[in-house]
């Protein structure tokens, strides 16, 4: 029996009851894992989509709720045009072709990040996608696109700093509440852990303010190859975590 077919249950040597609610990941090492084959950048991107459908797969076989995916952030238009441009037609590509296989597992899809600059078509799939998973009652998929989390931030404080200007709430009604409400990822429960690939060890402006008391939790494996059984690794170095949240036992 191959490692995939034998991880389709939840490990017995993780516990349930420490599972986490909210996985983040930041899919890095697609472009190191073509060079390494000698293959396209593209050929590397294209493999990283089926990583991910496996972990979110994966993420609901294993009762996890949320998965939030780090897939373009608001720094990557400085790479080559036409990697951007194949990145954004694989977006609409992927989007198009698994809507009903997401509608048949019952997935719910959320793009998070300033999606207004992103091609027309693109945010029109988006949009379709959005709406049409909207009641969806099974794993929370969000996707991070054009996402920055000092953007993000300062996009909150705007929204905050015109409500007191127009006296729609005081400086005393503002608290942490108030201000996740006006984030990107507002209702959603902030990530219990957080997943680096390739063995960079920074946030890369992803989920700043999120990921506050989250475990982080890094391996050199790249993306591409990040499977089922490394996710069960990383789930085994969270459960091991003690999370105090800055108090004592």
């Amino acid at each position: 029996m191959s490692v995939k077919q034998s991880l389709i249950e939840l490990p017995l040597d993780l516990d349930q009851q420490r599972i986490p609610a909210h996985v983040a990941v930041i899919m890095d090492g697609n472009g190191r894992w073509a060079k390494n084959r000698g293959f396209p950048r593209i050929i590397g991107h294209q493999k990283g989509v089926d990583a991910l459908k496996d972990l979110l797969r994966c993420c609901d076989d294993w009762g996890i709720k949320v998965l939030t995916a780090y897939a373009f952030s608001t720094e990557n238009w400085g790479r080559p045009a036409h990697e951007v441009e194949f990145l954004m037609t694989l977006f609409e590509r992927v989007l198009r072709r698994e809507l009903e296989e997401m509608m048949t597992e019952n997935v719910k899809i959320r793009f998070i990040g300033d999606l207004t600059v992103l091609p027309s078509s693109l945010q029109a799939q988006i949009s379709h996608s959005m709406e049409k998973t909207a009641n969806n009652k099974g794993i929370q998929f969000n996707i991070a696109t054009n996402y920055g989390s000092r953007q993000e931030i300062l996009h909150a404080c705007h929204a905050i700093a015109s409500l007191v200007k127009d006296n729609q709430i005081q400086l005393d009604d503002i608290n942490e509440e108030l201000f996740e409400n006006h984030l990107y990822t507002n209702g959603l429960v902030n990530p219990d852990l957080l997943i680096r690939t390739s063995g960079e060890m920074r946030l890369s402006n992803f989920l700043l303010w999120q990921m506050a008391y989250g475990e982080i939790y890094v391996t050199h494996t790249l993306w591409p190859d990040f499977n089922r059984e490394q996710f069960h690794q990383a789930l085994l170095d969270y459960q091991m975590r003690d999370r105090r949240f800055g108090k004592l036992n």
